[in-house]
């Protein structure tokens, strides 16, 4: 039972966590053609988004904990333990790159003369980051279908096709 709720945590705090990420890699050619003054303003509608890091965090734990679980009882911790290092990764990526961005430019309310090279270098760490959670949540995806696909032939259970 623990190892289906840590999966099911898992598999949701990442997903949830993905959301943000693919909305900034979905928006990242428009707000590159920005000029200086139009993504300033845009940059505004973030306020409030780091609440999404306690999903991160909590996406950090949950992969951490099943990697830990599946280890224990002597699966195959493998996909999970990759879910958890991409994750860590996401926050590693964050901190080296984004946070300070963000602090460069007070959260984008002051415009520093190298500001151009914030913005990319902003914008490529959440894109960046964006296909690191796809990532994870992949390899949980696959470890999750992997383990369901093989207690269905363990148990001698098929999936039936419709006709």
């Amino acid at each position: 039972m623990a190892i289906r709720t840590a999966r099911f945590l898992a598999l949701l705090l990442t997903a949830l966590a993905l959301i943000p990420g693919g909305a900034h890699l979905a928006e990242l050619p428009g707000k590159m053609a920005l000029d200086r003054e139009a993504y300033f303003t845009v940059q505004q509608i973030y306020a409030g988004w780091s609440q999404f890091g306690i999903l991160l965090i909590g996406a950090l734990l949950a992969t951490l904990a099943l990697a830990l679980l599946l280890h224990r009882r002597a699966e195959r911790p493998a996909p999970a333990f990759v879910a958890f290092l991409l994750v860590a990764t996401n926050l590693g990526v964050f901190f080296v790159w984004t946070f300070p961005a963000n602090q460069a430019t007070a959260n984008w309310t002051a415009v520093p003369a190298d500001w151009e090279a914030l913005r990319l270098q902003w914008e490529c760490s959440h894109a960046a980051n964006a296909l690191v959670m796809l990532a994870a949540f992949a390899c949980l995806l696959f470890d999750t279908v992997r383990r369901t696909d093989g207690h269905a032939r363990l148990s001698g259970t098929t999936a039936r096709r419709p006709h």
